[in-house]
């Protein structure tokens, strides 16, 4: 049919209906949202649309002229496995719903249905994809910048981590990187020295954690020959193997006070001597450093040096949690099943894909690569990764990421609601249709077709005649 010329930017969708009272309001409905829509009438003209328009979005109707709804599904889904596909019908059985649902379609809709029922299952269906396709675009344009690599997201906030690390790279500024384990904080400074003036030299990193005091300072300075019992040779320390480069101070927060004093030194005269020397040496480098919890908290606590605090949080960059940005774990999920898939192809249905998102993700980004390597090496044979294999199984979370059993369909609860209230009011009218209808406020026409739908049986002094009327009215 005719496209429309002023969404060509938006997202398209293919509209495959048979009925033209439906697909004209629905094709309008989809337009005025922003979409660009074809509507195909047949099977075979959808066939071909499917080959030669590769829409963003299908959406089908099962009872189709030709080789029929189902076959447009499968044809959809062999052409690209990551299109949403949401089919429609007149004729729902639950056998059908499991048979297009196992196909791959994204979801499911019985008719008669509201328009806007329909747009916001295409709007929430388009919006994975094009994330998918904006990150695409991201990571091509800083294709060039090795340090945007293994970063990925296109929330919001993650942009402005993005925006924040091309402004702050180029700079000698140091630079804190706050947030909560596991959501990639030496990742964020390796982007920073890759896009850096330094991307040549070394990028060194150290935890602060995984070290008792004694051996971080050593670790950090380097020691000379008989310094300490061990020190059987001069070792060169962190801050000389990052000479000219990036240096990666991981958990700062977890820096004993006795090395933050020296630390400071090093930070204010850009100088050092190794544990047990007395040459000085200069200190080239550039440092960043991370933290887990709020150094300022710390600071109250008099746990960390308050003049140390003011000389590394010059240029904070805040990394947030998994579960604040919107959108991203499809987008990190694609990402890491490339890169611990060993080339197989694998997939999650979008029970699974929505319970991913619900998840809190307490270990952030860490815990989902974790999680997907588990559901690997859980699935075996099989190409689908399920919900059991990649999200636990503590009963502390399952609220989170299952519909609870319990949980009805607000239109079945809301239909048993009008039943039971039409057959309070027919009763308190002795079965009259017209008094009913004027105590329900609506017309007798309205009330005939209530009744009609929820089989309700009403007699009346007015009954007979108001059943003949509204049947030649029909």
């Amino acid at each position: 049919m005719v496209d429309s010329d002023s969404t060509s930017n938006s997202l398209s969708v293919l509209l495959a209906e048979d009925e033209i009272t439906i697909a004209v309001t629905l094709r309008d409905a989809l337009e005025a949202e922003g979409f660009r829509v074809w509507h195909a009438a047949d099977t075979d003209t959808a066939s071909e649309w499917l080959n030669t328009r590769n829409p963003d979005v299908f959406l089908t109707d099962i009872r189709m002229p030709g080789a029929g709804g189902m076959a447009l599904l499968e044809q959809a889904i062999q052409l690209d496995p990551e299109r949403p596909v949401i089919v429609m019908t007149g004729y729902a059985t639950v056998d059908q719903a499991v048979e297009a649902m196992r196909l791959g379609a994204t979801n499911y809709i019985q008719k008669p249905f509201r328009n806007e029922a329909v747009v916001g299952m295409v709007r929430g269906a388009g919006r994975v994809r094009a994330l998918e396709a904006e990150n695409s675009r991201l990571r091509e344009r800083l294709r060039g910048l090795d340090g945007f690599d293994q970063l990925v997201g296109s929330s919001g906030s993650m942009a402005e981590v993005f925006a924040r690390i091309r402004t702050v790279a180029p700079t000698e500024a140091t630079v804190l990187i706050e947030g909560e384990s596991g959501t990639g904080k030496e990742r964020v400074a390796r982007a920073l020295h890759d896009c850096s003036l330094r991307a040549k030299k070394p990028f060194v990193p150290i935890s602060c954690a995984a070290l008792p005091e004694n051996l971080l300072e050593a670790e950090l300075f380097g020691h000379e020959r008989g310094a300490f019992t061990g020190a059987h040779r001069t070792k060169k320390g962190r801050f000389e193997l990052a000479e000219g480069g990036t240096l990666f101070l991981d958990d700062i927060d977890d820096m004993p006070l006795a090395v933050q004093v020296k630390l400071l030194r090093v930070l204010q005269e850009r100088n050092f001597e190794r544990v047990g020397g007395e040459v000085t040496l200069e200190a080239n480098i550039r440092v960043v450093a991370a933290t887990k919890i709020s150094l300022r908290e710390l600071v109250r606590q008099g746990k960390f040096r308050e003049d140390l605090f003011y000389r590394i949080h010059v240029v904070p960059i805040a990394l947030p949690p998994l579960r604040d940005r919107e959108g991203d774990v499809p987008l990190l999920l694609g990402h890491l099943l490339e890169r611990h898939g060993r080339g197989r192809s694998y997939r999650t249905s979008p029970a699974t894909l929505a319970a991913l998102e619900r998840y809190p993700w307490p270990g952030n980004v860490r815990e989902l690569e974790n999680a997907v390597q588990r559901a690997i090496a859980l699935a075996g044979a099989e190409d689908e990764l399920r919900r059991e294999h990649l999200l636990p199984v503590d009963s502390r979370w399952r609220g989170a990421t299952e519909v609870q059993e319990d949980i009805r369909p607000l239109r079945e609860v809301l239909g048993e609601a009008e039943r039971a209230h039409l057959e309070r009011a027919l009763e308190s009218t002795g079965g009259h249709r017209t008094q009913t209808a004027e105590l329900l406020g609506i017309s007798r026409k309205v009330l005939w077709e209530k009744l009609r739908d929820f089989k309700i049986e009403a007699g009346g002094a007015d009954g007979g005649a108001e059943d003949s009327g509204t049947g030649r009215g029909k």
